[in-house]
């Protein structure tokens, strides 16, 4: 049985999880790892939800202000071996009713064009493309979305 969890990020699963997520990204963006991942200091997130089934951690995300109206969705990954199972898109289910539940109108966030399965997983969530936002505008690989939640 899954079971979420809405915790920060000192949770020692969201660390575990997010190391996977850090060596994955790692390969993909190759020489540009060091530019996006000064913007995924764990530090700063105090919303993070944490997917469990049978008392092992399976997936996480997190979602932080990014202006009065809006939060940016940040550090969401699932294994590879636990995919195509609907995780993601619950735990992005749960991070999108937490920000409405705080009063905020819309999501943001943004992914490499080298993760198609991010970009399937917003886009059928959705998730709209916009154009990219600082720190992102320069960036090749960076894809920005934005999702509305006054109709959740």
């Amino acid at each position: 049985m899954r079971s979420f969890i809405k915790t920060n990020s000192s949770h020692s699963d969201f660390a575990a999880l997010v190391a996977e997520l850090d060596a994955d990204l790692a390969k993909r963006d190759g020489d540009e790892h060091a530019f996006y991942s000064q913007f995924n200091s764990l530090e700063s997130l105090k919303h993070v939800v944490i997917c469990y089934e049978n008392d092992v951690a399976i997936g996480c995300g997190a979602i932080k202000e990014f202006s009065k109206t809006s939060v940016e969705v940040k550090r969401m990954y699932v294994p590879p071996k636990q995919r195509g199972k609907g995780i993601a898109s619950q735990i992005l289910r749960e991070l999108e009713n937490w920000a409405s539940e705080m009063g905020y109108t819309k999501c943001v966030l943004e992914t490499g064009k080298r993760q198609p399965e991010a970009i399937a997983l917003y886009t059928k969530n959705g998730y709209t493309i916009i154009p990219n936002y600082d720190p992102y505008k320069e960036m090749e690989n960076s894809v920005c979305f934005e999702k509305n939640l006054s109709f959740i």
